[in-house]
C-alpha cells in the first residue's frame, strides 16, 4: 500500500535567549503543523547551547527563529554565527523573523542579518503565508531530509 500523505518535514522553532514571549512561537507553530510539518517548538528565553545541542541531535529541515521583544537583530546575529560556525549545524537552512529591532527594522537590519548568515529575514510586515511558501521552496531546493512517514 502507498502513503500518498505529502512528505513532512522537522522543524526546530525557537526564540533568543533574552526573549520571553510565546505566543508567536504557538502561532507559528500552528501555521506550520498545519502546513505538514512536524515541529519542535524550545520555548522562550532558549539559551544558544540548548539551541545547538537540540540541532546537532535532531538534524532538522529548517530553524525558525521568532523574536518579539526587539533584540532579534542582536541576538540573532549572534545566534547564527554560532549555527554556522558548527559543522552540524553549518548546512541547514535557518531563518528568523518578528521584531528585529526596538526601532523601526528597516531594509539595513534585514540586509545586516542575511550577510550574518540567515537564510531569510521576515520583519514584522512578513505574513504566514510569506513564510510557508519560502520554506517549501527552500526546503525543495535544498533537498532537506523529511521525516519518516
Amino acid at each position: 500500500m502507498f502513503d500518498i500523505r505529502p512528505l513532512r518535514h522537522r522543524i526546530i522553532l525557537t526564540t533568543v535567549s533574552s526573549d520571553s514571549h510565546t505566543w508567536n512561537l504557538v502561532y507559528l507553530q500552528l501555521l506550520l503543523e498545519e502546513a505538514g510539518h512536524h515541529v519542535h517548538n524550545l520555548g522562550a528565553c532558549v539559551p544558544d547551547d540548548v539551541l545547538l545541542s537540540t540541532v546537532a541531535a535532531e538534524r532538522p529541515s529548517a530553524v525558525i527563529v521568532s523574536t518579539v521583544n526587539g533584540h532579534g537583530a542582536m541576538d540573532g546575529a549572534r545566534v547564527i554565527r554560532r549555527l554556522k560556525e558548527d559543522p552540524a549545524s553549518a548546512h541547514i537552512p535557518v531563518m528568523i523573523g518578528g521584531k528585529l529591532g526596538v526601532a523601526e527594522a528597516g531594509d539595513a537590519v534585514a540586509a545586516d542579518l542575511l550577510l550574518a548568515g540567515f537564510d531569510a529575514v521576515f520583519t514584522e510586515v512578513s505574513d504566514g503565508a510569506e513564510l510557508t511558501g519560502y520554506l517549501a521552496g527552500l526546503i525543495l531546493e535544498w533537498g532537506s531530509p523529511a521525516l519518516s512517514r
